[in-house]
């Protein structure tokens, strides 16, 4: 014990560790996020606020939330699903569903993009028949929608299984005792103990689709004020020579990066307020209201 206590003592070790995470802090996360801001600024707030106003512009921001919008939900649904069935039941193929859903952690978004090409694109697998039925899917919104969800399906599920695992099922068997029905039990029982990271899941997930370059490039088309969201117009903005533009159009989607990552610390510190709570003792009124029941 007395040589654990005295690993990392050293005041000249603890200064050069503060000191090489706070310059790699600055380097390499505050530095380029302040050069961001300085050349959107640096024609003016007026060149800026021309810059975004630009109808391609505000049509990529507009997709962009569209995407989040439809996306998220989806995916909190498809979480909760999966992390109750993989936390509260046993059956078989359970361990390959869990290798199912982390996939999209191991595949490039490139590749993504490249899979639904074969897929859906007109010489791929399913791409006669759609042409034949007359639907397009390939460079239009309903392929970033599609990419967009598999990229970002195992965020909200990786969340909840290791909590759900935790916890396990003795609340939701007790609540299906007393007559609860399913939906109940879900409702009053199972979703206020997976509320915090289940919203900490949903603002990750969020942060992932917003940010999607690779897969969206691939199969979005690159249309000008059709198929680019908000990261494809930074790229087009600055291919174009247009810097004032492109670094515009990234400064806004630093501060939507900024936003959720202020959502992230809030929501952890409500969280660690809510776990604080669950794990105080219980009041003794409510224990006299126990006894009296009894």
């Amino acid at each position: 014990m007395a040589a654990a206590g005295r690993v990392g003592d050293g005041p000249l070790l603890r200064r050069i560790l503060i000191a090489v995470a706070v310059t790699g802090t600055l380097v390499f996360l505050l530095a380029p996020i302040a050069v961001i801001g300085a050349l959107a600024l640096g024609s003016g707030i007026g060149a800026f606020l021309d810059a975004i106003a630009q109808p391609e512009t505000l049509h990529a921001i507009g997709l962009t939330v569209l995407t989040a919008v439809v996306v998220v939900p989806i995916n909190v649904v498809f979480g909760i699903c999966a992390a109750w069935a993989i936390a509260k039941f046993s059956f078989p193929g359970k361990r390959l569903l869990l290798t199912l859903i982390e996939i999209p952690f191991s595949v490039s978004p490139i590749v993504a993009g490249v899979m639904y090409i074969f897929l859906y694109g007109a010489q791929g697998l399913f791409g006669p028949w759609l042409q034949e039925a007359g639907v397009q899917v390939m460079f239009t919104v309903w392929a970033i929608f599609l990419v967009s969800l598999f990229v970002t399906c195992p965020f909200v599920a990786r969340e909840l299984i290791p909590l759900m695992q935790a916890q396990g099922s003795e609340e939701e068997e007790a609540a299906l005792t007393l007559g609860a029905s399913g939906f109940q039990t879900f409702v009053r029982v199972t979703l206020p103990n997976i509320k915090w990271a289940l919203l900490y899941g949903a603002i990750l997930c969020n942060a992932r689709v917003m940010g999607e370059f690779g897969a969206v490039s691939v199969v979005s088309g690159n249309v000008r004020g059709q198929t680019n969201t908000l990261p494809l117009q930074v790229e087009l903005l600055y291919n174009s020579y247009n810097t004032v533009g492109a670094f515009a159009a990234a400064s806004t989607l630093a501060v939507l990066a900024l936003l959720t990552l202020g959502a992230k610390l809030l929501l952890e510190r409500h969280g660690h307020v809510g776990e604080a709570l669950d794990a105080a003792p219980v009041p003794s009124t409510r224990l006299s209201l126990a006894g009296d029941r009894a």
